[in-house]
This record gives C-alpha cells, sequence and structure tokens, in this order.
C-alpha cells in the first residue's frame, strides 16, 4: 500500500512551468520544487531569477528556457529544443497568461487576438507538444502514469465578466480543451485538468481591488470572506500533479473560496 507521502511525492519528476515569475504561478512553481520536481521556467527572458533562485534554495534544479507566448512560433520551438537537451518532461503548467479590458463594443482585434494567442493557443500548442512526448515516454511513474498537464483556468470558465470578452472566450476554451485532451490521452496514463481561480489579489487584479465599489461587491460575496492568495495553489497543485489524483482526470478544480456555490 502506497502511503499519503509516497502518493504526493514529485521526486525525479521535471515540470515545465510558463507564468512562474510571479503571483500564482510562481507559487506553484515553488510547490511543485518543494514536492520533490525540478522546474523549467518559461521566460520572455532570464531578467528575472526571483523563482529560480527560490527553487534551487530548495536544493532543486531550475533553468530558464526562454520563449514568448504572443508568438506561437515561439512557443512551437519550445519542447523540441527542452527534449533536445536530454529533459523529459513529467509536468506541464500552463499558468501564463494576459488580460486586456475594453467595452465589448470598442473591443480592439489585436488586443483580442493577443489574449486568444496567449491565453488559449499557446495553452494548446505547448498541451500538444508536451502530450506527444508524454505519449513517447514509458509509463513509469506512480500508478503507472505517463505524466501531468494541468492548464490555468479561471472563474469566466464559467461566468462572462465585464468588459472582458476575450479573456473570458480564451478562458472557456481552456476549459473544453482540457476536457477533450483528456478525453484522448487519460487512458494512457496523462492526467489532463485545470485549476480555476477564484478573486486572488495579484497584479492581474490590480485593476479591480483599485475600484473600491467593485472591490467591495465582489468581498462581500466570497463565502471565506477575503480574496485569494498565490499560497491558497500550492497544496491543489501539487495534488493534481501527483499519483495522489490518479484516477482525476478532465477537471476544472476552482479555488475560490466558495465563490463558485454562491
Amino acid at each position: 500500500m502506497t502511503s499519503v507521502q509516497e502518493l504526493f511525492s514529485l521526486k525525479g519528476q521535471t515540470a515545465l512551468v510558463t507564468g512562474g515569475t510571479r503571483g500564482i504561478g510562481q507559487s506553484m512553481a515553488i510547490a511543485l520544487a518543494e514536492a520533490g520536481a525540478d522546474i523549467l521556467l518559461v521566460q520572455r527572458d532570464t531578467s528575472n531569477k526571483t523563482t529560480k533562485t527560490a527553487i534551487e534554495s530548495l536544493g532543486r534544479k531550475a533553468t530558464i528556457y526562454t520563449a514568448d507566448l504572443s508568438s506561437n512560433e515561439s512557443v512551437s520551438s519550445l519542447v523540441p529544443t527542452i527534449v533536445k537537451d536530454g529533459h523529459r518532461i513529467h509536468i506541464l503548467l500552463n499558468c501564463g497568461g494576459i488580460q486586456k479590458r475594453h467595452p465589448a463594443h470598442q473591443f480592439p482585434d489585436s488586443d483580442w487576438q493577443s489574449v486568444l494567442q496567449v491565453n488559449l493557443t499557446a495553452v494548446f500548442t505547448l498541451c500538444r507538444d508536451v502530450g506527444a512526448h508524454m505519449l513517447s515516454s514509458p509509463a513509469s511513474l506512480p500508478a503507472s502514469r505517463r505524466g501531468a498537464i494541468i492548464n490555468v483556468a479561471s472563474l469566466l470558465t464559467f461566468q462572462g465578466g465585464f468588459t472582458v470578452p476575450a479573456y473570458a472566450a480564451s478562458k472557456g476554451g481552456v476549459g473544453q480543451l482540457t476536457k477533450a485532451l483528456s478525453n484522448e490521452w487519460a487512458k494512457s496514463g496523462i492526467n489532463v485538468n485545470a485549476i480555476a481561480p477564484g478573486y486572488i489579489a495579484t497584479d492581474m487584479n490590480e485593476a479591480l481591488i483599485k475600484d473600491e465599489g467593485r472591490a467591495k461587491s465582489i468581498l462581500e460575496r466570497i463565502p471565506a470572506g477575503r480574496w485569494g492568495a498565490p499560497e491558497d495553489f500550492k497544496g491543489v497543485v501539487v495534488w493534481l500533479a501527483s499519483a495522489a489524483s490518479a484516477y482525476v482526470s478532465g477537471e476544472i478544480v476552482t479555488v475560490d473560496g466558495g465563490w463558485m456555490g454562491r
């Protein structure tokens, strides 16, 4: 019988992480390292070494690979480069994302395209390429698994929001993509799930937090009585990355202080 500690261990595994330089992504990347994984960080450039340093201080390896999520050509070259360097990817965490706010009737084409590229097309490209890599790898992980793919969805995977039609469309797409990939790959030992953050106090929500009326109405609706913090995602990401969730696939796990239950 496997112990709980062994179920949650990521020792000997390698995780590819986008959006890991700050906020939720940084907290989750560090959590994966704390559970034993080495981390491959996808960043626009190598200037920000905060997450890399934090991971290395845990005694884990951290390597920065540069790619521009707004360029699908750049994203497409990423996994071949990583595999050529001799890495096996056991975990993919797609956390990179952007937000653009305009009234829907004034939403510029350029902002629509950039949000869909970063938040959905780049996610699909990495899922496809890492998925193919995992399918060609042995089912040698605990519980006869080949790997885990974790996408970051949103409350707007389920709701429409205001002045964020591109973001809502992209995150709705992430939810359906997660289910579609799970349908094909779960039988091969690849678990595909998503995490949907609620209202979290990060840079991306700075505009909401500064809008006192809107921030007050949001807080009043959260049963937990507080906005979320990046640390609230450490447990769920390790669970979804590990053998502890071996029979969980195609799910969108909301981490929202109870918001969706209202």
